[in-house]
Order: C-alpha cells, then sequence, then structure tokens
C-alpha cells in the first residue's frame, strides 16, 4: 500500500540516531550492566506538590475537555514569568499551550513555513529539527560552528546563508546538545538580521531555567524582534516532568490565534489536571527545582574534571544543560564508532555528535542523567574505552 510524501521527510538520521539507545534499553533488559547516558530525560522524581496538585485536580474532576488555547489562570502565569525575566510586555493572549516543546517547535514550524521556505538552524541542532521543518516542506539551511569556539554560532555566518527563500531561522540557547549560550552582543546581531530580511525567530528556551554561565537573553525583548519572535519553553527540564508533555509558545498574537486553530484540528486541548500542576510548578518557589539545577551544574563539573586530563578526550565545558560533549577524535574512531565500542565493550550508552550536525562530527554526548556515583562510573569506563583504543593504534 501506498503511503504519503510526509512519511519519508520524517525520517533520517534523527530518528536513526535512537537506535544506539535502543540497543541499550535491550541490553538492560537482558540484564547487562549498562549506563544510560543517551537520553536527556532527568532521573529526578517531579516534585511532590505538582504531583499533588494533578491528583488534587484529578479527585476534583478536572477530566473534560479544556480551553484549546491553556488554562486562560496557566496562560496569564506563563506571560507573567516572561515578562519578569526579560521585560517584554505580553500577557495571556501571546500564549498557546501545548504537549511538550517538540510539539510546540511543530505547530510553529506548520504556521510559519510553507513547502519550499527555508530555515537557517545552527548547529549542532537538536536531533528532531530537520524532520519538524521537513514535515511542512521547508528546508533545513544549517550554520556550521566551531568547538573551539565553545560551538557558539557567528551573526557573519548566518548572514552568509540568508537568500530570497529564508524565512525564518531558529536558535536553541543554551543548546542541546553542545550546552552553549548566546551572549547579548550575538543575539543583537542575529536581531538585525532578522529585521532586516524580514525573517521570523524561532527561539528554543527548553533549557534557560539549566543556565549556570552568563545571562539568558530571550531576544523576544530585544528592539522590533517582539512581533517576529515564537518564543518556545517548557518545564519539561527544569522540574523534571518530561512525560507531562507540557510546554508552551509565546509570540504576537496572530500567532497565537493560528496555533490554537492547529490545536483545535490535532489536539482539542490538553488534559486540566496537567495544567493545573503547571501552575503549581510556575506559582510556586519549590526547593527541589533548585537542588536539580544545583545537581546538574555538579554533575557538568565532575564529567569535565574526570575527563578533562584523559589522553584522547576532550570535554567541551558547557554553559548550561544538561549535557556535555567530549571530542574524542585523538582515539582514531568517529563519534559513533566509538559510542558503539564504548555500548559494547564498556557498558555506557551514549549519543553520537554526528546525530546533530557535521560541526559536532567526532563529538559523543553525555547526558547528565545519572547521580553522581554513577556519573563517575560511566567516566572511568569512558576513559578506559579511549585509553584502550589509543594503546590499539600505538601497537
Amino acid at each position: 500500500m501506498r503511503f504519503s510524501a510526509l512519511t519519508q521527510r520524517i525520517t533520517g538520521d534523527g530518528a536513526a540516531a535512537w537506535h544506539i539507545h535502543d540497543r541499550a534499553l535491550a541490553m538492560r533488559e537482558q540484564g547487562m550492566d549498562v549506563l544510560l547516558l543517551s537520553v536527556g530525560d532527568p532521573d529526578f522524581d517531579t516534585p511532590r506538590a505538582i504531583v499533588d496538585a494533578a491528583v488534587g485536580s484529578l479527585r476534583a474532576g478536572d477530566t473534560h475537555y479544556s480551553d484549546i488555547r491553556g488554562l486562560y489562570t496557566l496562560r496569564s502565569r506563563i506571560a507573567r514569568r516572561h515578562q519578569r525575566r526579560c521585560g517584554q510586555p505580553v500577557d495571556a493572549g501571546h500564549v498557546t499551550v501545548l504537549p511538550g516543546a517538540q510539539c510546540a517547535v511543530y505547530a510553529v514550524a506548520q504556521c510559519l513555513l510553507d513547502p519550499g521556505d527555508e530555515v537557517i538552524v545552527a548547529e549542532p541542532m537538536y536531533v528532531t529539527y530537520e524532520a519538524v521543518f521537513g514535515a511542512c516542506g521547508a528546508t533545513v539551511v544549517p550554520v556550521p560552528v566551531r568547538p573551539e569556539n565553545g560551538f557558539r554560532v557567528e551573526p557573519a555566518d548566518v548572514a552568509g546563508l540568508i537568500t530570497g527563500r529564508t524565512r525564518a531561522m531558529l536558535l536553541n540557547s543554551p543548546n542541546n546538545p553542545s550546552g552553549a549560550s548566546l551572549p547579548l552582543a550575538t543575539w543583537r546581531g542575529l536581531a538585525q538580521l532578522c529585521i532586516e530580511h524580514d525573517l521570523w525567530l524561532i527561539s528554543d528556551e527548553v533549557y534557560s531555567d539549566l543556565l549556570y554561565e552568563g545571562e539568558h537573553i530571550s531576544p523576544a525583548s530585544l528592539p522590533g524582534m517582539a512581533e517576529r519572535t515564537a518564543t518556545i519553553n517548557s518545564l519539561s527540564k527544569s522540574h523534571a516532568m518530561t512525560g507531562w508533555r507540557i510546554g508552551w509558545v509565546l509570540g504576537p498574537e496572530p500567532l497565537a490565534e493560528h496555533l490554537a486553530n492547529l490545536s483545535l484540528c490535532m489536539l482539542f486541548g490538553l488534559p486540566d489536571f496537567v495544567q493545573r500542576a503547571a501552575q503549581v510548578a510556575l506559582e510556586e518557589d519549590l526547593p527541589e527545582v533548585a537542588h536539580m539545577r544545583e545537581e546538574y551544574r555538579q554533575r557538568r563539573d565532575l564529567v569535565c574534571a574526570m575527563l578533562g586530563d584523559c589522553p584522547g578526550l576532550k570535554p567541551v565545558r558547557p554553559d548550561g544543560g544538561m549535557f556535555v560533549m567530549v571530542d574524542i577524535r585523538q582515539t582514531g574512531l568517529d563519534a559513533q564508532g566509538f559510542a558503539e565500542h564504548l555500548l559494547d565493550g564498556y557498558g555506557v550508552s551514549v549519543l553520537a555528535g554526528e546525530a546533530f550536525g557535521p560541526s559536532a562530527a567526532g563529538h559523543i554526548r553525555i547526558g547528565l542523567v545519572v547521580d553522581q556515583l554513577k556519573l563517575a562510573q560511566a567516566c572511568e569506563r569512558i576513559a578506559a574505552c579511549a585509553a584502550g583504543l589509543l594503546l590499539a593504534r600505538r601497537a
């Protein structure tokens, strides 16, 4: 039987990147000792107050259809949070609540891009981006970056890629997988390009609460950018709520109206009890959230310290996020080969950098998603793997 052309546009390297993770899961199910560092799923429990809010909402009967755009009280809280952080004047009318940032990126792409449009995306890029834009027939134009520059994008490199077909750019700061964040001067340069060429900016800010160095800049707050920026965020990483599937888009009101129409025909809103829980997450000063953030910072420091002096390995210290990229090129293997060898011989699962674009070739992505004891064990195994490969090269 025939399938649509869409099925071909949503497959490829991004989908294949998870094969090693799937293989690691299968090995664990068979009783093998495998440390899973290949997926960005926090190992923390969702804070108790958030869970209690959901349970209370369920018991109160909040199990019916909800506002397609998201609960007004939740959207208002999201708007207040954003305005307090960056100064951009917004209200509930600028917010659309969707099931996670992944869905939010997809929905924004569908509302902004037509077949044949080009969207500039800085490498390394999250593995789903290419399929998201492929789904609406748009073409991803990658911006190469340099590990030596901390994987940070430069406005001049972006400017050289803009054509008459360019419709938007997507930037993820702090970045997944590199953890690089963009300073104000860079954002100003990128904003100027958007204004000069009448481009949309899709700003993926899901790791903004996990920034350890520098200041997070939300580009929609810059002059001339509010009307052309879709800001995407969620609670998945900051509040250990990956499975709750709740995120949002904050943008100009006409975009919010289009997103509501798309939600109407695709989702018909989110469960009320999930939104009530999210409201608690945003309203209360939860000590667990601060603890998680500090723990991620300590895990980052642990990995960089343990692998920093290991022959054949060079960690790239991230500004934020929950991953560390490690350069393994001196071992003589490409990243996929190293990751396969590491899993089969040493029981550690990581993702190969090539899955995120050529700029990350020769690097592996380590997820900071296990406690410090297990993370130290993983680092010891990674170091042993690299040492073994170097020894084999000399033999």
